[in-house]
């Protein structure tokens, strides 16, 4: 296929970065790159998805990254994935002869082994400057099931389902493709149910995933997972507070230890970025030293300095995104910065997988979460029509319709980077809105 042949078949498809932050794929497979990365590291603790998928669709991977590849006018391509999923790594050595210009790169287990910057360095040396992205040093960083996406966008298969860990206090952790749109909810179901009365959801990871306000909201096309917990558990209680208690904590407790900053993996990379220094600046005034808050971008918000790094229970990184959001406010704009050198340590600074669990105190919740075929029942679905980054997709059927499963529903406004939003089941459109409701 023709590079824009490609490009045109994963937009029609809707095909978004499956990774969590939703990025249209089609933009970045127009750029020109020299390394195209397959993000398969999967270095949420719990989270179990990308290990399945490689393991059961090793080719649809290769194929995806080779179609990436060809869009994007790369020499190379890379899988980069940890050397713990044995199954993976074999089932995709077993297709790899197929594939021209395509290496596996395997990587030890610790976090946060998926951050581009750090995956893009260890697999091909290259350093992405701070504030940059990773296609400024000739870099396109997909993952896993986004490849997969790509290679069925190729066969004219839209972006309907998605693969989803439901785990944690539940009584039959579980991995499988659920239809988007169907309710969290309902999963949490298909795994048994809840193992405590009283609990909370954490959609995504357990370091960077949010809470679900409501169990009725729909999973989308960049749920990756839905982490059951007890509503005491101190992951919920840290989500739940206040950014008033969170700076009250950072003036009474912080010892001034450094430690967010020395553990922090963009600091390690040799950004000019210090998290010890922007807390202590919270409590006082965003003004008095601008250049420390202005570093404030460069924080990749993995949580490493709050979760992991601080002893005192201090959240750096709830910081980060506030003095990031203040700046997007005033319309400041980082200037480049330098291309820096990693620090001579950082390889001896990387996190155990098994040590954060441990920190996080998720051990209890450590289970395999296993693959099921089994196919969710559902009867009807909500389908955001704004589940990607950049403007919502603008409805093309109204309520009555009669619609079929890979159906478009709802497409990009022109000139608005977005993504075309498709049925998941087929059945009658009874609501449009800022979701599409389909009932069977």
């Amino acid at each position: 296929m023709k590079p824009a042949e490609i490009v045109n078949a994963v937009r029609n498809a809707g095909v978004v970065g499956a990774g969590g932050a939703g990025f249209p794929t089609h933009v970045k497979l127009e750029a020109k790159a020299t390394w195209c990365i397959a993000n398969g590291a999967q270095c949420e603790p719990l989270i179990r998805g990308d290990g399945c998928l490689m393991a059961r669709r090793a080719k649809d991977v290769l194929e995806g990254l080779s179609l990436a590849m060809q869009a994007a006018g790369a020499e190379k391509g890379v899988i980069a994935l940890k050397a713990k999923h044995k199954e993976a790594v074999a089932a995709l050595e077993k297709e790899l002869g197929a594939f021209e210009n395509i290496s596996i790169h395997l990587l030890k287990d610790f976090y946060p082994a998926g951050d581009e910057h750090l995956l893009v360095y260890e697999t091909t040396g290259e350093l992405v400057p701070p504030a940059g992205i990773p296609i400024h040093v000739g870099v396109v960083v997909n993952n896993v099931e986004t490849l997969v996406n790509i290679a069925q966008a190729v066969k004219g298969v839209p972006v309907i389902d998605r693969i989803v860990t439901v785990t944690g206090a539940v009584k039959k952790p579980m991995t499988l493709s659920a239809p988007v749109g169907m309710t969290v909810g309902e999963l949490i179901d298909m795994a048994g149910g809840a193992t405590t009365e009283e609990f909370r959801v954490v959609e995504g990871g357990p370091m960077m995933g949010k809470i679900v306000e409501n169990i009725s909201r729909p999973i989308r096309k960049t749920t990756s997972g839905l982490i059951v917990l007890p509503a005491g558990h101190e992951q919920i209680r840290k989500r739940l507070r206040t950014l008033d208690k969170v700076l009250l904590r950072s003036r009474t407790v912080c010892l001034n230890c450094r430690y967010c900053t020395d553990l922090c993996p963009r600091f390690l990379l040799g950004h000019p970025l210090e998290p010890h220094k922007i807390a202590r600046v919270m409590n006082y005034t965003l003004d008095s030293l601008p250049e420390v808050v202005a570093n404030a971008v460069l924080c990749c918000e993995c949580g490493v300095c709050e979760s992991y790094a601080c002893v005192m229970g201090i959240s750096p990184v709830r910081m980060c995104q506030e003095v990031k959001a203040e700046l997007a406010k005033r319309g400041w704009k980082p200037e480049p910065y330098e291309t820096p050198e990693p620090r001579g340590y950082r390889s001896g600074r990387f996190i155990p997988i098994t040590r954060l669990i441990a920190r996080l105190g998720l051990t209890d919740y450590d289970l395999p979460a296993e693959w099921t075929d089994d196919r969710p029942a559902v009867a009807e679905v909500a389908i955001p029509l704004h589940q990607h980054i950049g403007a919502p997709a603008e409805p093309v059927v109204k309520k009555g319709d009669k619609v079929k499963r890979g159906e478009v529903i709802g497409k990009v406004p022109a000139g608005a980077l977005g993504a075309r939003v498709h049925a998941s089941i087929s059945g009658t459109v009874v609501e449009v809105g800022d979701s599409i409701r389909i009932v069977k």
